[in-house]
């Protein structure tokens, strides 16, 4: 899924956010795009470690996640995970290994740790808060989209034309 690249400045100002406020623009991005960032190398992806977790950093862009392909990282490359693998394959495997997740760590290695499942219900949350509204100018009716993931599967179902919902 391609998205707009953020400009320096967009970059700049998340980049100020605490630890919370870059969990909460994760969730937001990470349901509205559909994929969840991570650094990977020939050997698999990048691990953090905290004093009581091993930890696998994830971001909601990929100028986020480039960011942190320096130093002993130089060579990783950003890679782009579905949220639907994500939910079908990660989560099972992360907590399978007993790892954990660093939700958006800032360059200090600052971030919320969570566990897979937490993740997960949180990108649920977020999901069905989450609904769209696209006029099309040719038809007079609506497509409303949610956006949520079905257990490990995940999907988005339209509504066309429905009537309670008035024009915004």
């Amino acid at each position: 899924m391609s998205t707009t690249p953020l400009s320096t400045e967009q970059i700049d100002t998340i980049l100020q956010y605490d630890a919370e406020k870059r969990c909460q623009y994760l969730l937001k991005e990470v349901t509205s795009q559909g994929q969840i960032w991570i650094l990977t190398d020939e050997h698999g992806c990048v691990m953090l470690n905290s004093e009581d977790e091993d930890c696998v950093p994830i971001w909601p862009n990929q100028e986020f996640a480039q960011a942190w392909a320096t130093g002993d990282w130089a060579e990783c490359k950003p890679e782009s995970i579905s949220i639907n693998k994500w939910h079908s394959r990660w989560t099972p495997g992360l907590e399978d290994d007993e790892l954990a997740i660093v939700v958006f760590p800032n360059l200090d290695q600052e971030g919320i740790i969570l566990y897979p499942e937490e993740l997960d219900d949180a990108l649920r949350q977020q999901s069905k808060n989450q609904v769209n509204v696209r006029q099309d100018s040719n038809k007079p009716e609506f497509t409303i989209a949610f956006a949520y993931p079905a257990h490990d599967t995940g999907y988005a179902e339209l509504l066309r034309g429905c009537p309670r919902f008035p024009p915004i």
